[in-house]
């Protein structure tokens, strides 16, 4: 599109080859998030990854199809029912290439992935610009290099994208646009390969659906690909206008010449393969989630239970605007936008009204503007724009179904590419329409380095749990998430008591937030505060009667009542909604101990090894037990059985060593001492159980 090259190059001075804009854009993104290479395993990376059983190698490979992304069964009720089998797949080839959890290797991969994706978008900008033009030997002319590089660069340092490019678990959006982009490109590609004008090859029309479709087990919105490809085709192959073909709709005129295009070109056999290809995924991915939607809560998304469809409605469309927001103005980020963050509009005299009215009111401009415009080729390419923005963000707009979340911006990774398309337009359009053209290029120069300066300031927040917690304090003070996980980073390094501050002010903003109040009764409970630890439990345990983890620190704390009536009723109460719950079998193995209840406290611990052969607690705890009860063969025994298991063990050698001493076998218990001293370590009376 030669104007628009012409209106930027007060920007792009001359035209750049494509070789060079793909290093320059390159370069670029590396350049804002190099920072975060050697940042920890942060926020959901610990239960995506490091918790995942499905990137280890003894989780057979073909489990992971029938896992979802954080390694639940899909056929559970509490599975996400996110199903990205790929993207797992990745992290599972990173940790067996990195010889473990390294998250060097893990952040490399994700900044990599970035990086390729932007210098891609270089050739898709190029295609949507200029649309399809090749020469008589089949090589594709450039004909918008000013305008795709601009594009691409505003894509390649969005601040937007730091959560999908810093946080590993943003893989997935990563992985999705890549394949999402190759799809793209693949079905632009079926134009190429054909020999007369408006045919296409079917085969890359096909390769094109399979790439999508790979997209989407990446991450589920790669799909909205096939809208982006038929779009493009309607406008460009096709040459439709839109706007022609409405009207003569409305004035029943039925020559519509439009309508033959569809025929002679093939339009109506490639809409029906994407439509048909895209209804047999989404089945088939239907099927595999177990045809339910996820379990949702209201903290997860607060407008989709009101009641009121107005209010739910009103609220979705302040959303769109929060997001539009983010892209116009990525200043304030945050790591989660739930629990408050963003508190419902619950009527139409509230403020924020006037956000979602400048939203529709700019869209409702630009889509005008796009199917009135005397410039088809910039008609085009605004719709495109438009098309690029709305279509990836489908998923994520509750029109379809709920979605577990206010506001995220990893779902705006894909949609950013359409932003950065209509600014893109925009400088062109403001160069033509002021003789300051100075100005426009000072604006998008600022724009640039702004924007870069905010992805390396941001980059290093993502680096550590405690940054990211903490940069959230601002932006969503209302938070009650936020203020939890900062409690929560505070107690894992110690700091019980502002980690308690944290957790209140969680438990006031969200006065149902039982994790919160099983963390706070936790620390009360170590405090030995335990009146107000059992009142936070029990509140916790009535709100969620399936929270088995606050029944089981519910029991302890009547344990240390001396409520042992009640505590073993907490603890069979937990092990009912958790099965496979190997210390809440301790703890009632404790318990059991403490009535002088032996044998059901040797089946408590014994439960407690069977789920978890490497309990060392529970194994010493059986020994010491049949020490002290004179069962010394049958402590013998349990001692050589713990330590064939867990070798190493000096809690285990010191317990076995002093049965053997009873027994008089004092060369053997001379071989455990030996072994202990060898690991070292303090050791408590043989007769007391441990806590």
């Amino acid at each position: 599109m030669a104007e628009l090259e012409a209106d930027l190059a007060h920007i792009v001075p001359s035209s750049v080859p494509p070789f060079r804009a793909k290093l320059v854009v390159g370069l670029a993104s590396l350049l804002c998030f190099a920072r975060s290479y050697d940042g920890e395993f942060v926020f959901d990376d610990s239960e995506a990854i490091v918790n995942n059983k499905d990137l280890r190698a003894e989780t057979p490979l073909g489990d992971l199809w029938h896992h979802d992304f954080w390694g639940s069964r899909l056929s559970s009720n509490t599975s996400h029912k996110s199903y990205r089998p790929l993207t797992v797949l990745t992290f599972r080839i990173n940790y067996y290439l990195s010889g473990g959890f390294h998250p060097v290797s893990f952040h490399v991969v994700n900044i990599l992935l970035h990086a390729g994706i932007s210098v891609l978008l270089v050739d898709v900008f190029s295609v949507l610009f200029g649309g399809l033009q090749y020469t008589s030997r089949g090589r594709r002319v450039n004909l918008a290099p000013r305008a795709s590089l601009l594009a691409a660069l505003l894509f390649a340092v969005h601040p937007v994208h730091t959560e999908c490019v810093a946080g590993i678990v943003g893989r997935a959006d990563l992985l999705g646009a890549l394949f999402f982009l190759l799809s793209f490109l693949g079905y632009c590609r079926a134009f190429r390969e054909s020999n007369k004008d408006g045919t296409h090859s079917t085969s890359w029309v096909l390769l094109s659906i399979l790439l999508g479709a790979v997209a989407m087990l990446c991450k589920e919105q790669g799909i909205t690909v096939l809208g982006l490809n038929a779009v493009f085709d309607i406008l460009v192959i096709g040459k439709l206008n839109v706007l022609e073909i409405v009207q003569k709709a409305l004035h029943k005129d039925k020559s519509l010449e439009s309508i033959g295009v569809l025929r002679n070109g093939g339009l109506l056999s490639r809409m029906a393969l994407l439509a048909l290809g895209g209804a047999g995924v989404l089945y088939v991915r239907w099927k595999i989630m177990g045809t339910g939607p996820p379990p949702f809560t209201e903290v997860d998304n607060p407008a989709s239970f009101a009641d009121s469809m107005v209010v739910r409605a009103i609220n979705y469309n302040y959303y769109y605007s929060l997001n539009a927001w983010l892209l116009l103005c990525p200043w304030w980020l945050c790591f989660d936008w739930s629990m408050g963050c963003i508190p419902l509009i619950k009527s139409a005299g509230d403020w924020r009204v006037i956000a979602l009215a400048a939203l529709w009111f700019c869209l409702i401009g630009l889509v005008c503007h796009a199917l009135c415009s005397a410039d088809s080729h910039r008609r085009r390419i605004l719709t495109l724009g438009l098309g690029f923005l709305v279509i990836p963000f489908l998923p994520a707009s509750n029109l379809f179904f709920r979605v577990g979340f206010v506001v995220a911006e990893r779902v705006l990774y894909l949609p950013s590419a359409g932003y950065c398309m209509l600014l893109t337009l925009g400088c062109g359009a403001l160069g033509k329409l002021t003789p300051r053209k100075k100005l426009i290029t000072a604006l998008v120069l600022g724009i640039l380095f702004l924007n870069t300066l905010r992805c390396i300031i941001r980059s290093g927040e993502w680096r550590s749990e405690e940054q990211l917690f903490r940069s959230a304090l601002s932006v969503c003070p209302l938070n009650a998430k936020v203020h939890y996980n900062v409690g929560k980073n505070l107690a894992d390094k110690g700091n019980q008591t502002a980690a308690i501050r944290y957790y209140r002010e969680a438990v006031r903003l969200n006065p149902k937030y039982v994790h919160a109040m099983n963390n706070l009764g936790n620390i009360l409970k170590e405090r030995n505060e335990l009146q107000e630890a059992e009142e936070l439990l029990s509140l916790a345990v009535q709100i969620q009667p399936d929270f088995a983890a606050a029944w089981m620190n519910l029991g302890i704390v009547q344990n240390s009542l001396k409520r042992f009536e009640a505590a073993e009723h907490s603890y069979r109460t937990a092990i009912r909604h958790r099965r496979k719950y190997p210390d809440c079998y301790y703890n009632l193995g404790r318990l059991y101990a403490d009535l002088n209840r032996h044998v059901d406290a040797l089946n408590a611990w014994r439960n407690a090894t069977v789920l978890k052969p490497e309990h060392s607690l529970a194994w010493n705890n059986m020994i010491i037990l049949l020490d002290n009860t004179g069962n010394l063969a049958q402590a013998e025994a349990v001692g050589r059985e713990a330590l064939e298991l867990i070798p190493n063990d000096h809690s285990l050698m010191f317990s076995l060593a002093n049965v053997l001493g009873k027994s008089q076998k004092y060369k053997l218990r001379e071989g455990a001492a030996s072994g202990l001293w060898a690991v070292g370590g303090d050791q408590k009376s043989p007769n007391s159980f441990l806590p």
